[in-house]
């Protein structure tokens, strides 16, 4: 996937390049998730990528641009996701697309929380929470109407919503023991799993 720099930066426009700007971004995420965004400064994330300072410069000026990026890039993984999702989604059945949802949930849980601190660190949180939970919410229920055709847009906004909040839950389950994440999932996946098929089944 391509990554979008901020303004000012370089562009690479090798392979060398490309590979050069993954790997600080990698080191960006090791450098913010240890250190907070505070604390994180662009020579240990370039000490960390095996990058020359004048080199990290050229693709992120600032501190803030490379934070921009991941945060870019967090958003850019999750959108494509559901769009994946939506394109699969009228082939599958409820118990598929529930495990569908939960998994790509649990799949995006340690770049949410790097994503939610780099937000919160910078400022704007409600604006650019606000906006990203309605990407999140058009995303779901654009899956729900292709997965149950009957569903009018109105009902598939609504589901969005209560999907949305009981999929936050897997977030927290990623914080507990495997057995009990384990279990924690599994009820997770319960729950979506009948209110997809109390939808499918409702055609009133």
């Amino acid at each position: 996937m391509a990554t979008t720099l901020s303004s000012g930066a370089q562009e690479p426009k090798r392979q060398r390049g490309h590979l050069r700007v993954a790997a600080i971004m990698e080191a960006g995420v090791a450098v913010f998730t240890e250190k907070g965004y505070d604390a994180a400064t662009m020579t240990e994330i370039a000490a960390r990528s095996s990058t020359a300072i004048g080199s990290l410069y050229r693709f992120f000026p600032s501190k803030e641009s490379l934070a921009d990026a991941l945060l870019s890039r967090y958003v850019q993984h999750t959108t494509s996701g559901f769009a994946t999702l939506a394109d699969q989604a009228p082939a599958m059945t409820p118990h598929q697309l529930a495990d569908a949802f939960v998994d790509f949930m649990a799949s995006l849980h340690s770049q949410r929380s790097l994503a939610v601190a780099l937000v919160d660190a910078r400022g704007g949180s409600d604006e650019r929470r606000a906006r990203f939970r309605e990407t999140m919410r058009g995303g779901i229920a654009t899956i729900l109407r292709n997965a149950i055709p009957h569903l009018a847009k109105a009902q598939s906004e609504t589901m969005a919503v209560v999907l949305l909040h009981v999929l936050k839950a897997v977030a927290g389950a990623g914080e507990e023991k495997p057995a009990a994440r384990r279990k924690l999932l599994a009820e997770i996946r319960k729950l979506v799993r009948v209110y997809l098929e109390a939808a499918q089944n409702d055609t009133d």
